[in-house]
């Protein structure tokens, strides 16, 4: 089987296809006045090639395009029409352990969503967790001196 395995090696065709992109949710921030703003963002985004659905929400103005799209040449895209656009910049308040610092607390966020910033989740000292764990009345192998 050697021999046979070694001259199917040149008979091997290999495609010079790119690879698909993956399919993605893309969010993205743009400033929507009226009814005309809002249909010519969204007739930009359907026309370009591998876009599945566009949603528009002008009260939030917010666009969510799903599809096998780069985000970054959404972006361009919308950006052509002459409108301000940002990727979507808040996520939901309830994931966010701080969300009244500064920088995270935005007031023209919509209802319910923060700024996405770093300061705003508490960092993680796994060592101290471990100990913390440790003695806890709640850990069934705790420490049988307590």
């Amino acid at each position: 089987m050697g021999a046979l395995d070694y001259l199917s090696n040149f008979c091997i065709v290999t495609s010079t296809r790119s690879k698909r992109k993956p399919m993605q949710t893309v969010e993205i921030k743009v400033k929507m006045d009226c009814d005309g703003c809002e249909r010519r963002i969204k007739n930009a985004v359907t026309t370009m090639k591998g876009v599945k659905s566009v949603e528009v929400n002008r009260k939030q103005s917010r666009v969510t395009i799903s599809g096998y799209v780069e985000p970054i040449k959404v972006l361009k895209r919308i950006k052509r029409t002459g409108k301000p656009a940002e990727f979507w910049p808040y996520i939901p308040q309830h994931l966010v352990y701080y969300p009244y610092i500064s920088g995270a607390y935005d007031k023209r966020a919509p209802a319910g969503y923060v700024r996405n910033v770093v300061q705003a989740f508490p960092a993680s000292n796994a060592a101290e967790d471990n100990m913390v764990s440790l003695f806890s009345d709640d850990n069934v192998n705790a420490c049988s001196v307590m």
